[in-house]
């Protein structure tokens, strides 16, 4: 089922609107602050994390037991796709680059300028720094919005899936600076094993001896976050020279994604071929 689940959120994230109406994180982020107000709770993070991770992560696991047994399990699929498909990043990453690259076609540095930090929140001092700033998001929001999602969807289930996006929320837009801090822990934890095989995947499908000096020393490395050895490996198995704005600067990141593309593919015959054999 996993296989042909994450067959449909491609179909789904091409052809349908769906995942902007289903991505609604009102009723969570309004809970996330009356749980965070709450005067007992505010000075016990793990409580909260308890009441907003694993109490919604339970009930879901609970739901898909009571509907494993009924009609084949064949009433969980759509369970399934729709918890995968909320657990998705959201935003569309490559719409959001548009009106950069068309200021960098222009040659128009100062509209870059002020459209990286409207619609990315990107502030650098030089057009070489924003366009590395640029890349990194690219990278990184690539990783967090799909690969993270279905690696831990096809390794553990939704139930995993539902809980990265849950402590990505929390830590994204918690205000409680203890609450915030646990769940870029657990999230770092959640982090650590997909991210260095999304850089292995660089290395196959991109500069496998760059990738693997840098892999080589990092591999281990706990205290490196996910979003520095993901924007290593992918600028070296990338083969990006050094920043240029202009049309370099879009070349640089349409082969980041081109990049994005063959390892997404890579993953999905790994998936198949694990579906066909196991």
């Amino acid at each position: 089922m996993s296989f042909l689940v994450l067959l449909l959120v491609l179909w789904v994230e091409k052809f349908s609107a769906l995942r902007r109406r289903f991505q609604r994180d009102t009723v969570f982020l309004d809970e996330l602050a009356r749980l965070e107000g709450h005067r007992h709770l505010a000075a016990r993070p793990w409580w909260l994390l308890i009441l907003l991770v694993v109490l919604p992560a339970a009930l879901l696991a609970l739901l898909l037991l009571v509907l494993k047994p009924v009609a084949y399990g064949l009433l969980a699929l759509p369970v399934h796709l729709l918890v995968l498909i909320y657990s998705l990043g959201r935003g569309d990453i490559k719409a959001s680059l548009g009106p950069l690259r068309d200021a960098w076609r222009r040659g128009d540095s100062e509209a870059a300028v002020l459209v990286a930090e409207r619609d990315l929140g990107l502030v650098a001092d030089t057009p070489q720094a924003l366009l590395e700033a640029v890349e990194d998001h690219l990278l990184w929001q690539a990783y967090q919005s799909f690969f993270a999602v279905v690696f831990w969807y096809f390794l553990l289930g939704p139930v995993a899936a539902l809980s990265y996006r849950l402590l990505a929320l929390i830590a994204e837009h918690g205000r409680n600076p203890a609450l915030v801090e646990r769940a870029s822990q657990l999230r770092h934890a959640f982090d650590f094993l997909p991210s260095r095989v999304l850089a292995l995947s660089f290395a196959l499908v991109g500069n496998f001896l760059a990738v693997s000096r840098v892999m080589l020393h990092e591999l281990l490395n706990w205290n490196l976050s996910a979003a520095t050895l993901i924007s290593r490996a992918g600028r070296v198995a990338g083969e990006l020279s050094k920043p240029q704005v202009g049309g370099e600067g879009v070349e640089s990141l349409a082969s980041l994604w081109e990049l994005l593309l063959r390892s997404a593919v890579l993953w999905y015959a790994a998936f198949a071929l694990w579906t066909l054999f196991y």
